[in-house]
Protein backbone atom coordinates (compact mmCIF):
# COMPACT_ATOMS: atom_id res chain seq x y z
CA UNK A 1 0.00 0.00 0.00
CA UNK A 2 2.70 2.36 1.02
CA UNK A 3 4.74 1.93 -1.94
CA UNK A 4 1.72 3.44 -4.14
CA UNK A 5 1.61 7.17 -1.49
CA UNK A 6 0.99 10.13 -3.08
CA UNK A 7 4.24 11.08 -1.38
CA UNK A 8 7.30 9.11 -3.30
CA UNK A 9 10.33 8.53 -2.40
CA UNK A 10 13.13 11.05 -4.01
CA UNK A 11 16.65 10.52 -5.06
CA UNK A 12 18.89 11.08 -1.78
CA UNK A 13 23.00 12.32 -2.43
CA UNK A 14 25.59 9.94 -2.84
CA UNK A 15 25.84 7.86 1.00
CA UNK A 16 29.78 7.92 0.35
CA UNK A 17 30.18 11.90 0.93
CA UNK A 18 28.06 11.94 3.87
CA UNK A 19 29.31 11.71 7.32
CA UNK A 20 28.80 8.37 9.31
CA UNK A 21 26.84 8.25 12.70
CA UNK A 22 24.87 6.03 15.22
CA UNK A 23 20.96 7.03 15.07
CA UNK A 24 17.88 6.43 16.47
CA UNK A 25 14.34 7.24 14.67
CA UNK A 26 10.74 7.80 16.00
CA UNK A 27 8.25 7.80 14.25
CA UNK A 28 5.21 9.01 16.68
CA UNK A 29 1.58 9.07 15.19
CA UNK A 30 -0.18 10.95 17.44
CA UNK A 31 -4.18 11.84 17.05
CA UNK A 32 -3.61 15.35 14.80
CA UNK A 33 -0.15 15.33 13.87
CA UNK A 34 2.88 12.64 12.73
CA UNK A 35 6.50 13.72 13.39
CA UNK A 36 9.72 11.69 12.67
CA UNK A 37 12.85 12.03 14.67
CA UNK A 38 16.23 11.38 14.86
CA UNK A 39 17.78 11.42 17.85
CA UNK A 40 21.17 10.85 19.53
CA UNK A 41 22.66 8.82 22.11
CA UNK A 42 21.78 12.06 24.87
CA UNK A 43 18.55 12.42 23.18
CA UNK A 44 19.29 15.34 21.25
CA UNK A 45 17.50 16.22 17.91
CA UNK A 46 19.37 15.71 15.49
CA UNK A 47 16.52 16.00 12.56
CA UNK A 48 12.69 16.13 12.72
CA UNK A 49 9.87 16.74 10.24
CA UNK A 50 6.35 17.01 11.68
CA UNK A 51 2.56 17.37 9.38
CA UNK A 52 -0.95 17.88 10.49
CA UNK A 53 -3.35 15.27 9.07
CA UNK A 54 -7.05 15.65 8.25
CA UNK A 55 -9.14 14.97 10.67
CA UNK A 56 -13.14 14.25 10.65
CA UNK A 57 -16.55 14.88 12.32
CA UNK A 58 -19.11 13.39 10.30
CA UNK A 59 -21.78 13.44 13.01
CA UNK A 60 -21.67 14.89 16.83
CA UNK A 61 -19.31 12.93 19.02
CA UNK A 62 -17.98 11.35 15.90
CA UNK A 63 -14.18 11.14 15.74
CA UNK A 64 -12.33 9.40 11.94
CA UNK A 65 -9.13 9.26 10.84
CA UNK A 66 -8.38 7.68 7.49
CA UNK A 67 -6.04 5.25 7.79
CA UNK A 68 -4.33 5.44 4.30
CA UNK A 69 -3.33 9.53 5.08
CA UNK A 70 -2.31 8.26 8.51
CA UNK A 71 0.23 5.76 6.08
CA UNK A 72 0.89 8.29 3.76
CA UNK A 73 1.46 11.22 6.36
CA UNK A 74 3.78 8.87 7.77
CA UNK A 75 5.98 8.25 4.89
CA UNK A 76 6.35 11.15 3.88
CA UNK A 77 7.64 12.65 7.81
CA UNK A 78 10.49 9.36 7.48
CA UNK A 79 11.22 11.10 4.08
CA UNK A 80 11.64 14.69 5.07
CA UNK A 81 13.37 14.11 7.96
CA UNK A 82 15.99 12.09 6.27
CA UNK A 83 16.53 14.79 3.94
CA UNK A 84 17.19 16.76 6.33
CA UNK A 85 19.38 14.76 8.08
CA UNK A 86 21.56 14.12 4.57
CA UNK A 87 21.40 18.15 4.64
CA UNK A 88 23.09 18.39 7.45
CA UNK A 89 25.74 15.97 6.59
CA UNK A 90 24.85 12.84 7.73
CA UNK A 91 24.61 9.74 6.12
CA UNK A 92 21.11 8.26 5.99
CA UNK A 93 22.91 5.03 6.89
CA UNK A 94 23.33 6.74 10.28
CA UNK A 95 19.80 5.54 11.11
CA UNK A 96 20.67 2.16 12.63
CA UNK A 97 17.04 1.46 13.87
CA UNK A 98 13.49 3.34 14.61
CA UNK A 99 10.78 2.91 17.23
CA UNK A 100 7.27 3.94 16.67
CA UNK A 101 5.04 5.09 18.98
CA UNK A 102 1.30 5.86 18.71
CA UNK A 103 -2.52 7.22 20.00
CA UNK A 104 -3.46 4.48 21.51
CA UNK A 105 -7.30 2.51 21.86
CA UNK A 106 -7.60 4.44 17.75
CA UNK A 107 -9.13 1.13 16.09
CA UNK A 108 -8.12 0.43 12.22
CA UNK A 109 -10.31 -2.57 10.31
CA UNK A 110 -8.49 -3.73 7.04
CA UNK A 111 -9.06 -6.61 4.68
CA UNK A 112 -6.35 -9.88 4.64
CA UNK A 113 -7.20 -10.54 1.09
CA UNK A 114 -6.06 -6.82 -0.05
CA UNK A 115 -4.36 -4.94 2.86
CA UNK A 116 -6.52 -2.17 2.56
CA UNK A 117 -8.63 -0.22 5.04
CA UNK A 118 -12.21 -1.35 4.98
CA UNK A 119 -13.44 2.18 6.40
CA UNK A 120 -12.20 4.89 8.19
CA UNK A 121 -10.24 4.33 11.94
CA UNK A 122 -12.52 4.98 15.41
CA UNK A 123 -10.07 7.71 17.42
CA UNK A 124 -10.00 7.16 21.15
CA UNK A 125 -11.55 10.16 21.69
CA UNK A 126 -15.14 9.29 19.47
CA UNK A 127 -18.16 8.53 21.60
CA UNK A 128 -20.35 7.21 18.99
CA UNK A 129 -20.14 4.06 20.96
CA UNK A 130 -22.16 4.91 23.82
CA UNK A 131 -25.50 2.38 23.35
CA UNK A 132 -22.69 -0.39 22.45
CA UNK A 133 -20.66 0.02 26.00
CA UNK A 134 -23.74 0.43 27.41
CA UNK A 135 -24.98 -2.46 26.21
CA UNK A 136 -22.07 -4.59 27.09
CA UNK A 137 -22.15 -3.66 30.68
CA UNK A 138 -26.04 -4.47 30.74
CA UNK A 139 -24.69 -7.84 29.84
CA UNK A 140 -22.07 -8.05 32.92
CA UNK A 141 -24.39 -7.38 34.77
CA UNK A 142 -27.17 -9.51 33.53
CA UNK A 143 -25.46 -12.70 32.24
CA UNK A 144 -21.91 -11.84 33.39
CA UNK A 145 -18.88 -13.29 31.58
CA UNK A 146 -17.72 -16.63 31.24
CA UNK A 147 -14.48 -16.82 32.91
CA UNK A 148 -13.82 -20.53 32.69
CA UNK A 149 -16.02 -23.17 31.12
CA UNK A 150 -19.07 -23.49 32.82
CA UNK A 151 -18.44 -20.61 35.33
CA UNK A 152 -19.81 -17.33 35.02
CA UNK A 153 -19.08 -13.78 37.31
CA UNK A 154 -21.43 -10.56 36.94
CA UNK A 155 -20.84 -7.37 37.31
CA UNK A 156 -18.13 -5.13 36.40
CA UNK A 157 -14.98 -7.31 37.89
CA UNK A 158 -15.61 -9.74 35.79
CA UNK A 159 -13.90 -7.84 33.03
CA UNK A 160 -11.55 -5.61 35.36
CA UNK A 161 -10.42 -8.28 36.78
CA UNK A 162 -9.02 -9.94 33.52
CA UNK A 163 -8.14 -6.64 31.48
CA UNK A 164 -7.55 -3.93 34.55
CA UNK A 165 -10.01 -1.54 32.87
CA UNK A 166 -13.99 -1.34 32.12
CA UNK A 167 -16.44 -1.26 29.47
CA UNK A 168 -16.16 2.23 27.91
CA UNK A 169 -16.37 3.72 24.76
CA UNK A 170 -12.68 4.92 25.47
CA UNK A 171 -11.35 1.29 24.15
CA UNK A 172 -10.91 -0.24 21.41
CA UNK A 173 -12.90 -3.74 21.61
CA UNK A 174 -16.70 -1.25 22.24
CA UNK A 175 -15.37 0.64 18.85
CA UNK A 176 -14.83 -2.50 17.13
CA UNK A 177 -17.52 -4.29 17.71
CA UNK A 178 -20.09 -0.89 16.27
CA UNK A 179 -17.73 -1.32 13.11
CA UNK A 180 -19.22 -4.95 12.58
CA UNK A 181 -22.82 -3.85 13.89
CA UNK A 182 -22.79 -1.00 11.54
CA UNK A 183 -20.43 -1.03 8.88
CA UNK A 184 -21.47 -3.88 6.02
CA UNK A 185 -18.13 -4.22 5.05
CA UNK A 186 -16.61 -4.49 8.18
CA UNK A 187 -19.01 -7.39 9.04
CA UNK A 188 -18.62 -9.51 5.50
CA UNK A 189 -15.20 -9.47 6.16
CA UNK A 190 -15.78 -10.90 9.82
CA UNK A 191 -18.02 -13.36 9.08
CA UNK A 192 -16.15 -14.35 5.65
CA UNK A 193 -12.47 -14.28 8.19
CA UNK A 194 -11.18 -11.67 5.79
CA UNK A 195 -10.60 -8.91 8.92
CA UNK A 196 -7.49 -7.92 10.49
CA UNK A 197 -8.29 -5.85 13.44
CA UNK A 198 -5.31 -3.62 15.02
CA UNK A 199 -4.19 -0.63 16.44
CA UNK A 200 -2.63 2.21 15.25
CA UNK A 201 1.27 1.25 15.22
CA UNK A 202 -0.32 -2.52 13.85
CA UNK A 203 -1.42 -0.71 11.17
CA UNK A 204 1.29 1.22 10.56
CA UNK A 205 4.37 -1.92 11.15
CA UNK A 206 1.89 -4.16 9.00
CA UNK A 207 3.11 -1.71 5.85
CA UNK A 208 6.73 -0.39 6.53
CA UNK A 209 7.06 -4.16 6.67
CA UNK A 210 5.70 -5.16 3.27
CA UNK A 211 1.92 -4.68 3.94
CA UNK A 212 -0.29 -7.23 2.37
CA UNK A 213 2.99 -9.54 0.99
CA UNK A 214 4.37 -9.64 3.89
CA UNK A 215 1.36 -10.33 6.14
CA UNK A 216 3.16 -9.34 9.40
CA UNK A 217 -0.16 -8.68 11.86
CA UNK A 218 1.14 -7.88 15.21
CA UNK A 219 0.29 -5.78 17.90
CA UNK A 220 2.38 -4.72 21.17
CA UNK A 221 1.73 -5.05 24.53
CA UNK A 222 1.14 -1.86 26.08
CA UNK A 223 -1.08 -0.88 22.88
CA UNK A 224 -3.37 -4.49 23.16
CA UNK A 225 -3.59 -3.36 26.74
CA UNK A 226 -5.88 -0.93 26.17
CA UNK A 227 -8.17 -3.16 23.85
CA UNK A 228 -10.72 -5.06 26.60
CA UNK A 229 -9.46 -8.01 25.03
CA UNK A 230 -5.67 -8.65 26.70
CA UNK A 231 -5.63 -10.89 29.86
CA UNK A 232 -3.02 -8.38 32.40
CA UNK A 233 -2.17 -11.89 34.04
CA UNK A 234 -1.35 -14.29 30.87
CA UNK A 235 -0.32 -11.48 28.62
CA UNK A 236 -2.24 -13.06 25.92
CA UNK A 237 -5.90 -12.80 24.60
CA UNK A 238 -8.20 -13.64 26.72
CA UNK A 239 -10.80 -16.34 24.73
CA UNK A 240 -13.54 -15.86 27.09
CA UNK A 241 -13.47 -11.93 25.84
CA UNK A 242 -13.55 -12.55 22.36
CA UNK A 243 -16.62 -14.77 23.18
CA UNK A 244 -18.24 -12.20 24.85
CA UNK A 245 -17.85 -9.74 22.20
CA UNK A 246 -18.79 -11.80 19.45
CA UNK A 247 -15.58 -11.30 17.95
CA UNK A 248 -13.40 -14.12 15.61
CA UNK A 249 -10.06 -15.36 17.05
CA UNK A 250 -8.29 -15.08 13.47
CA UNK A 251 -9.20 -11.05 13.67
CA UNK A 252 -6.49 -10.30 15.86
CA UNK A 253 -2.52 -9.61 15.46
CA UNK A 254 0.23 -11.93 17.42
CA UNK A 255 1.23 -9.70 20.35
CA UNK A 256 4.91 -8.63 20.68
CA UNK A 257 6.84 -7.01 23.38
CA UNK A 258 7.62 -3.82 23.58
CA UNK A 259 11.40 -3.56 22.73
CA UNK A 260 12.30 -6.60 19.81
CA UNK A 261 13.43 -6.06 16.17
CA UNK A 262 10.10 -6.59 14.39
CA UNK A 263 11.36 -6.78 10.83
CA UNK A 264 13.13 -4.77 8.55
CA UNK A 265 11.63 -1.58 6.68
CA UNK A 266 10.71 -2.94 2.96
CA UNK A 267 10.69 0.54 0.98
CA UNK A 268 11.72 3.98 1.07
CA UNK A 269 14.65 5.83 2.47
CA UNK A 270 15.13 3.42 5.23
CA UNK A 271 14.47 0.51 3.08
CA UNK A 272 16.62 -2.34 5.12
CA UNK A 273 15.93 -0.44 8.50
CA UNK A 274 15.13 -2.52 11.47
CA UNK A 275 12.13 -1.44 13.36
CA UNK A 276 13.19 -2.18 17.16
CA UNK A 277 10.84 -0.49 19.69
CA UNK A 278 6.60 -0.33 19.95
CA UNK A 279 4.53 1.44 22.37
CA UNK A 280 2.01 3.32 22.93
CA UNK A 281 2.05 7.15 23.39
CA UNK A 282 1.47 7.29 27.13
CA UNK A 283 3.85 4.33 28.33
CA UNK A 284 6.47 5.85 25.39
CA UNK A 285 6.25 9.10 27.54
CA UNK A 286 6.83 7.57 30.96
CA UNK A 287 9.80 5.75 29.06
CA UNK A 288 11.28 8.62 27.85
CA UNK A 289 10.62 10.64 31.14
CA UNK A 290 12.89 7.40 32.49
CA UNK A 291 10.20 6.37 35.18
CA UNK A 292 11.54 3.42 35.45
CA UNK A 293 11.01 2.51 38.98
CA UNK A 294 8.24 2.35 41.13
CA UNK A 295 6.80 5.34 42.62
CA UNK A 296 7.85 7.37 39.58
CA UNK A 297 5.46 9.14 37.76
CA UNK A 298 4.94 11.38 34.84
CA UNK A 299 2.37 13.42 33.04
CA UNK A 300 1.94 14.19 29.09
CA UNK A 301 -0.29 17.39 28.77
CA UNK A 302 -1.77 17.40 25.05
CA UNK A 303 -5.09 17.43 23.95
CA UNK A 304 -5.79 15.46 27.24
CA UNK A 305 -3.43 14.35 30.21
CA UNK A 306 -2.25 11.58 30.76
CA UNK A 307 -0.63 10.46 33.86
CA UNK A 308 0.73 7.03 34.35
CA UNK A 309 2.19 5.94 37.78
CA UNK A 310 3.60 3.44 39.94
CA UNK A 311 5.24 0.39 37.83
CA UNK A 312 3.95 -2.67 39.85
CA UNK A 313 5.49 -6.86 38.99
CA UNK A 314 3.03 -9.50 37.96
CA UNK A 315 3.25 -10.47 42.07
CA UNK A 316 1.64 -6.91 43.04
CA UNK A 317 -0.92 -7.40 40.32
CA UNK A 318 -1.92 -11.23 41.29
CA UNK A 319 -2.19 -10.06 45.25
CA UNK A 320 -4.41 -6.75 44.54
CA UNK A 321 -8.54 -6.30 44.79
CA UNK A 322 -8.79 -2.72 45.80
CA UNK A 323 -7.47 -0.83 42.34
CA UNK A 324 -10.38 1.13 41.04
CA UNK A 325 -8.49 2.40 37.77
CA UNK A 326 -7.07 0.79 34.58
CA UNK A 327 -4.29 -1.01 35.01
CA UNK A 328 -1.96 -0.49 31.63
CA UNK A 329 0.99 -2.45 30.39
CA UNK A 330 4.29 -1.92 29.36
CA UNK A 331 6.55 -5.09 28.60
CA UNK A 332 10.15 -4.98 28.59
CA UNK A 333 12.97 -6.90 27.22
CA UNK A 334 12.76 -9.48 29.50
CA UNK A 335 9.66 -9.21 31.96
CA UNK A 336 6.65 -7.53 31.91
CA UNK A 337 5.87 -4.25 34.27
CA UNK A 338 2.99 -2.27 35.34
CA UNK A 339 1.79 1.33 35.90
CA UNK A 340 -1.72 2.48 37.65
CA UNK A 341 -2.83 5.09 34.71
CA UNK A 342 -5.68 8.10 35.17
CA UNK A 343 -6.78 10.14 32.11
CA UNK A 344 -7.45 13.67 32.01
CA UNK A 345 -9.96 14.18 29.10
CA UNK A 346 -8.94 18.04 28.30
CA UNK A 347 -5.83 19.31 29.08
CA UNK A 348 -4.81 21.83 25.99
CA UNK A 349 -8.24 21.19 24.33
CA UNK A 350 -9.33 23.54 27.11
CA UNK A 351 -6.89 26.58 26.14
CA UNK A 352 -7.95 25.51 22.34
CA UNK A 353 -11.95 26.14 23.68
CA UNK A 354 -10.16 29.64 25.26
CA UNK A 355 -8.64 30.63 21.93
CA UNK A 356 -11.24 29.20 18.72
CA UNK A 357 -14.63 28.97 20.94
CA UNK A 358 -14.22 32.07 23.22
CA UNK A 359 -11.95 34.41 21.43
CA UNK A 360 -10.14 34.86 24.38
CA UNK A 361 -6.24 34.68 23.14
CA UNK A 362 -4.58 34.48 19.41
CA UNK A 363 -2.25 31.71 20.19
CA UNK A 364 -2.29 29.27 23.05
CA UNK A 365 0.86 30.34 24.09
CA UNK A 366 -1.00 33.45 25.26
CA UNK A 367 -2.72 31.78 28.05
CA UNK A 368 0.47 32.55 30.37
CA UNK A 369 0.53 35.99 30.20
CA UNK A 370 -3.63 36.08 30.04
CA UNK A 371 -3.61 34.10 33.28
CA UNK A 372 -0.53 36.04 35.03
CA UNK A 373 -2.40 39.25 35.15
CA UNK A 374 -4.61 38.61 37.98
CA UNK A 375 -2.88 36.63 41.11
CA UNK A 376 -6.11 34.50 41.74
CA UNK A 377 -9.21 33.41 39.60
CA UNK A 378 -11.08 35.67 41.14
CA UNK A 379 -13.52 32.80 43.05
CA UNK A 380 -14.03 31.35 40.06
CA UNK A 381 -13.83 27.25 39.82
CA UNK A 382 -14.04 25.49 36.81
CA UNK A 383 -15.77 21.96 36.37
CA UNK A 384 -14.57 19.87 33.78
CA UNK A 385 -17.47 17.30 32.97
CA UNK A 386 -17.47 13.79 31.96
CA UNK A 387 -20.01 10.84 30.77
CA UNK A 388 -19.19 7.46 32.94
CA UNK A 389 -20.55 3.97 31.59
CA UNK A 390 -18.62 1.60 33.71
CA UNK A 391 -20.14 1.60 37.25
CA UNK A 392 -16.26 2.29 39.08
CA UNK A 393 -15.18 4.08 41.44
CA UNK A 394 -13.50 6.84 39.62
CA UNK A 395 -14.42 8.09 35.76
CA UNK A 396 -10.99 8.42 34.28
CA UNK A 397 -12.33 5.91 31.84
CA UNK A 398 -15.22 7.54 30.51
CA UNK A 399 -16.63 7.96 26.99
CA UNK A 400 -16.95 11.81 26.36
CA UNK A 401 -18.39 14.27 24.08
CA UNK A 402 -15.94 16.58 22.87
CA UNK A 403 -18.03 18.03 20.27
CA UNK A 404 -21.29 17.36 21.53
CA UNK A 405 -21.80 20.40 23.90
CA UNK A 406 -20.36 23.69 23.00
CA UNK A 407 -18.88 24.39 26.43
CA UNK A 408 -17.77 20.67 27.29
CA UNK A 409 -14.79 19.18 28.83
CA UNK A 410 -14.17 16.12 30.63
CA UNK A 411 -13.20 14.20 33.83
CA UNK A 412 -13.56 14.78 37.45
CA UNK A 413 -13.94 11.84 39.53
CA UNK A 414 -16.70 10.18 41.99
CA UNK A 415 -19.54 7.98 41.33
CA UNK A 416 -21.73 10.00 38.62
CA UNK A 417 -23.29 9.46 35.39
CA UNK A 418 -23.11 12.64 34.10
CA UNK A 419 -21.53 16.05 35.19
CA UNK A 420 -21.34 18.77 32.94
CA UNK A 421 -18.51 21.55 33.10
CA UNK A 422 -19.63 24.85 35.23
CA UNK A 423 -18.30 28.22 35.73
CA UNK A 424 -18.97 28.74 39.19
CA UNK A 425 -18.53 31.85 40.96
CA UNK A 426 -18.88 34.42 38.00
CA UNK A 427 -19.93 37.72 38.72
CA UNK A 428 -19.40 41.56 37.28
CA UNK A 429 -15.89 40.95 38.96
CA UNK A 430 -15.38 38.39 36.74
CA UNK A 431 -12.52 38.88 33.70
CA UNK A 432 -10.87 36.88 31.14
CA UNK A 433 -7.94 36.37 33.20
CA UNK A 434 -10.08 34.83 35.84
CA UNK A 435 -11.26 32.67 33.62
CA UNK A 436 -8.43 31.55 32.04
CA UNK A 437 -6.11 31.12 35.52
CA UNK A 438 -9.57 28.87 36.79
CA UNK A 439 -9.30 26.38 33.74
CA UNK A 440 -5.57 26.03 34.20
CA UNK A 441 -6.18 25.48 38.22
CA UNK A 442 -8.77 23.07 36.62
CA UNK A 443 -5.98 21.30 34.96
CA UNK A 444 -4.17 20.68 38.21
CA UNK A 445 -6.89 19.61 40.44
CA UNK A 446 -7.80 16.75 38.07
CA UNK A 447 -4.22 16.02 37.86
CA UNK A 448 -4.37 16.05 41.94
CA UNK A 449 -7.39 13.71 41.54
CA UNK A 450 -6.25 11.14 39.81
CA UNK A 451 -2.55 10.89 41.63
CA UNK A 452 -4.69 10.78 45.19
CA UNK A 453 -6.85 8.25 43.55
CA UNK A 454 -3.91 6.18 42.87
CA UNK A 455 -1.50 7.02 46.21
CA UNK A 456 -4.93 5.40 48.41
CA UNK A 457 -4.39 1.90 45.71
CA UNK A 458 -0.54 1.93 45.75
CA UNK A 459 0.03 3.00 49.22
CA UNK A 460 2.90 4.95 47.99
CA UNK A 461 3.34 9.02 48.13
CA UNK A 462 4.17 10.94 45.02
CA UNK A 463 7.18 13.54 45.74
CA UNK A 464 7.71 14.71 42.14
CA UNK A 465 6.00 14.59 38.72
CA UNK A 466 7.78 14.71 36.04
CA UNK A 467 5.93 16.46 32.70
CA UNK A 468 5.94 16.36 29.05
CA UNK A 469 3.53 17.76 26.23
CA UNK A 470 2.76 21.25 24.48
CA UNK A 471 0.87 22.56 27.34
CA UNK A 472 4.00 22.18 29.32
CA UNK A 473 5.89 25.04 27.62
CA UNK A 474 4.23 27.69 30.15
CA UNK A 475 5.62 27.97 33.34
CA UNK A 476 1.95 29.81 35.21
CA UNK A 477 0.45 26.47 34.23
CA UNK A 478 3.82 24.47 36.16
CA UNK A 479 3.19 26.88 38.84
CA UNK A 480 -0.46 26.52 39.67
CA UNK A 481 0.20 22.44 39.33
CA UNK A 482 3.08 22.20 42.00
CA UNK A 483 1.01 24.81 43.87
CA UNK A 484 -2.45 22.90 44.14
CA UNK A 485 -0.97 19.68 43.65
CA UNK A 486 1.36 19.98 46.57
CA UNK A 487 4.02 18.04 44.85
CA UNK A 488 7.25 19.01 42.81
CA UNK A 489 7.27 19.06 39.02
CA UNK A 490 10.31 18.50 37.04
CA UNK A 491 9.92 19.83 33.25
CA UNK A 492 12.54 18.79 30.86
CA UNK A 493 14.38 20.54 28.31
CA UNK A 494 13.97 18.40 25.90
CA UNK A 495 10.17 17.46 26.14
CA UNK A 496 9.48 15.23 23.06
CA UNK A 497 9.46 12.15 25.69
CA UNK A 498 7.18 10.14 23.98
CA UNK A 499 9.40 9.92 20.75
CA UNK A 500 12.38 9.23 22.84
CA UNK A 501 10.16 6.38 24.49
CA UNK A 502 10.32 4.35 21.31
CA UNK A 503 13.67 5.22 20.34
CA UNK A 504 14.81 3.89 23.91
CA UNK A 505 12.82 0.93 23.69
CA UNK A 506 14.40 0.52 19.68
CA UNK A 507 18.02 1.53 20.82
CA UNK A 508 17.75 -1.21 23.45
CA UNK A 509 16.48 -4.19 21.03
CA UNK A 510 19.43 -4.05 19.22
CA UNK A 511 21.99 -2.91 21.82
CA UNK A 512 22.90 0.34 20.54
CA UNK A 513 25.24 2.87 22.04
CA UNK A 514 25.30 -0.29 24.81
CA UNK A 515 21.59 0.58 26.18
CA UNK A 516 19.91 -2.68 28.11
CA UNK A 517 16.61 -2.06 29.48
CA UNK A 518 17.82 -4.17 32.32
CA UNK A 519 20.56 -2.50 33.20
CA UNK A 520 19.45 0.62 33.85
CA UNK A 521 22.44 2.67 34.61
CA UNK A 522 23.37 2.52 30.74
CA UNK A 523 20.57 5.40 29.76
CA UNK A 524 21.92 7.42 32.30
CA UNK A 525 23.55 9.58 30.13
CA UNK A 526 19.66 10.33 28.43
CA UNK A 527 18.14 13.48 28.13
CA UNK A 528 20.08 14.92 30.93
CA UNK A 529 20.38 18.62 29.62
CA UNK A 530 18.43 20.93 31.49
CA UNK A 531 15.33 20.76 33.70
CA UNK A 532 13.29 23.03 34.79
CA UNK A 533 12.10 22.75 38.67
CA UNK A 534 8.67 24.10 40.03
CA UNK A 535 8.26 23.82 44.22
CA UNK A 536 4.97 24.57 45.77
CA UNK A 537 4.92 27.39 47.30
CA UNK A 538 1.31 27.66 48.90
CA UNK A 539 0.58 27.35 52.20
CA UNK A 540 -1.04 23.95 53.07
CA UNK A 541 -4.01 25.39 54.56
CA UNK A 542 -4.60 27.50 51.54
CA UNK A 543 -3.93 24.26 49.03
CA UNK A 544 -6.66 22.64 50.84
CA UNK A 545 -9.04 25.03 50.93
CA UNK A 546 -9.00 25.34 47.20
CA UNK A 547 -8.70 21.56 46.61
CA UNK A 548 -11.62 21.05 49.05
CA UNK A 549 -14.13 24.21 47.04
CA UNK A 550 -13.30 22.61 43.87
CA UNK A 551 -14.67 18.93 45.07
CA UNK A 552 -17.75 21.17 46.28
CA UNK A 553 -18.20 22.62 42.59
CA UNK A 554 -17.77 18.61 41.27
CA UNK A 555 -20.58 17.87 43.35
CA UNK A 556 -22.81 20.64 42.24
CA UNK A 557 -22.15 19.60 38.74
CA UNK A 558 -23.84 16.67 39.01
CA UNK A 559 -26.52 15.53 36.99
CA UNK A 560 -26.94 18.65 35.17
CA UNK A 561 -27.37 16.87 31.67
CA UNK A 562 -29.45 13.26 33.04
CA UNK A 563 -31.44 13.06 29.62
CA UNK A 564 -28.29 13.20 27.34
CA UNK A 565 -28.50 9.79 25.17
CA UNK A 566 -28.07 9.08 21.38
CA UNK A 567 -30.42 9.73 19.02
Amino acid sequence: MARDSKFQSELFPSSMSLKQGEFIGSLDCGTTSIRFIIFDKHASIVAQHQLEFPQYYPNPGWHDHDPMEIQEYSDKCIEEAVKSLESLGWSKDSIKVIGITNQRETCVAFSRKTGKPLCRAIVWTDSRTKNTAKHYSNLLETHGLEIEPGVWKKGPAALTDITGIPISTYFTAIKLRWMIDHYPEVHTAHEEDDLLFGTVESWIVYNLLGGVKAGIHICEVSNASRTLLLNLKTLKWESSLLKFFGLRESILPRLVSTSEVYGKIAYGALSGVPIGGLVGDQQAALLGNKCFTKGEAKCTYGTGGFPPFLYWDRHRLEHTRSVKHGISVTLSHAKPVYALEGSIGAAGSVIKWLRDSLGFIKEAADINALAREEPTSGGLVFVTCFLWSSGSLLGFWCGWYPHRYCHCFLTVYEIQQHSTRLRLGISQYTNRSHIARAALEANAFQTRAIIESMKKDSGSELKQLKVDGGMTNGDIVMEILANLGGFKVIRPEMRESTALGSAIMAGCAIGLYGWDINKLETLNEVNTRGTSEFKPSFDEEVREKMWNGWQRAVERSKGWEDAVDEE
